[in-house]
């Protein structure tokens, strides 16, 4: 099974549509797939379901949806730097299903390992919580979150064999194993593509079972609020 395609474009191809649930990996704008993205854009592609740490800046990452009215609702636990994403919220326009971190990131690790549902103190008493399972465990009240799953799943690596076992590059790690695990059909962006047995298999991050399509990306890496210090 070839995994490797030409472009983003190509990898995207028959898996769009209105209506689709969509993981996208990244932090910020560290370790995003930003190819796939624009890719995801240009589809076409009409109320899309994102589920997203954040949704980049205004112009980059998941912001292009935005601006083009793409998405209906992100699944998030950060409006971070985005004016876009806080406006058509605060207007109405733009559903938000919002999550502690650590909440999303399990309910994302579950998702991927088969698990529908599970019981957190995280967010008990507070808006979080309302219309949610309510359960004690020892005298202690959590809540139940649902596992999530999404259509396809758009992940960013650092590198990559042929057979799609991925390694990922520090913090860029950050959501995008957990999403390779928990889209129906998983496509990656890459630096670079090795032969099959070049990557230390005590390295790999995400096992190539997981992965579908593969494409060798040009990346701007944009930093999203540079800061310096006086010399």
């Amino acid at each position: 099974m070839n995994k490797i395609y030409p472009d983003a474009k190509a990898a995207l191809d028959g898996l769009t549509f209105d209506g689709m649930k969509v993981m996208a990996g990244g932090f910020g704008l560290c370790g995003i797939p930003e190819n796939l993205i624009v890719a995801l854009r240009d589809s076409g592609a009409n109320d899309i379901t994102a589920i997203s740490n954040n949704a980049g800046v205004d112009d980059f990452g998941l912001g292009l949806l935005l601006q083009t009215r793409q998405i209906k609702k992100m699944v998030s636990s950060y409006v971070g730097e985005n004016a876009t994403f806080e406006k058509q919220y605060l207007n109405g326009e733009l559903e938000l299903e919002f999550n502690p971190q650590g909440t999303l990131a399990e309910r994302i690790r579950a998702g991927g390992a088969g698990i529908p549902g599970f019981y957190t103190k995280t967010g008990v008493g507070t808006l979080i919580a309302e219309g949610k399972e309510h359960k004690d465990f020892d005298g202690e009240t959590y809540i139940m979150e649902t596992g999530l799953v999404a259509d396809v799943s758009l992940v960013k690596a650092w590198k990559a064999d042929k057979e799609g076992n991925l390694i990922y590059r520090k913090t860029a790690r950050n959501f995008n194993p957990m999403m390779a695990t928990a889209g129906k059909v998983c496509v990656v962006e890459v630096e670079e593509i090795v032969e099959i047995g070049e990557l230390d298999a005590d390295n790999i991050h995400t096992a190539g079972i997981f992965v579908d399509r593969i494409i060798l990306g040009d990346h701007e890496k944009r930093i999203e609020k540079r800061t310096t210090r006086a010399a």
